[in-house]
């Protein structure tokens, strides 16, 4: 095939290569930004709450141990080296109304973590178990909605040895709703995909016991 009338065949194949110089850069633009969604935020102490509109919920709980430690007195080996049983762990998480569906463990920066799933029965009695009593739950009827609260109060204050925290390391609870919000005070402002609202605080405020205040509105019919 001939060259269009008054393109010298250098000058096409000029922009012919500017074409796949500039799909490459738009290429490597795309690839990093997938990068950096990869790349979440890593906390040290996180409860993940399914809440059904009944009051009852799944809640996730990851945790570094030295933070289980500093902040609720968790009875688990601060030696990184030492054995962690899991029905150890078992034990302290499991309670009346609450039953313990998944027990496991990984290690990051030197530290141990703990995963658990656990099943409970009605959120509002979850403070009664140790693990769970710096928050008080409420979920009340109120203007044809249902409010939930949580009020994160005083931690255990216990030295959890040398850790090498930085000083900027996070906690978080996050919320997984059935139904439409029509408010909520997460600093954030946002509602990420799939009704889920993050609340963050250092894990030096949470430690000092400084109070994490969440509260949100549910619509009474679920979206799910």
């Amino acid at each position: 095939m001939g060259t269009r009338r008054g393109q010298r065949p250098g000058a096409r194949a000029r922009l012919l290569w500017l074409g796949l110089l500039r799909l490459t850069v738009l290429a490597a633009a795309l690839a990093g930004a997938a990068c950096g969604n990869v790349i979440t935020r890593k906390y040290e102490y996180e409860e993940d709450v399914y809440l059904d509109l009944d009051g009852s919920a799944t809640v996730y709980v990851n945790a570094a141990v030295p933070a289980l430690v500093a902040l609720r007195d968790a009875p688990l080996p601060l030696d990184p080296a030492a054995r962690l049983d899991r029905n150890d762990v078992r034990a302290y998480y499991q309670g009346p109304g609450v039953r313990v569906a998944s027990v496991s463990t990984s290690r990051r920066a030197g530290r141990r973590y703990v995963h658990l799933r656990l099943e409970v029965d009605d959120i509002r009695a979850l403070s009664r178990l140790a693990p769970f009593a710096w928050s008080v739950y409420g979920m009340v009827e109120k203007d044809g909605l249902w409010v939930f609260t949580q009020q994160m109060t005083s931690a255990a204050g216990k030295a959890a040895g040398n850790v090498a925290w930085q000083g900027d390391e996070l906690m978080a609870v996050r919320l997984h709703l059935p139904s439409r919000v029509p408010f909520h005070n997460a600093p954030s402002k946002t509602i990420e995909r799939g009704n889920i609202i993050t609340w963050e605080q250092l894990l030096t405020a949470r430690a000092k016991g400084e109070p994490l205040a969440i509260e949100v509105h549910l619509e009474r019919e679920s979206i799910l």
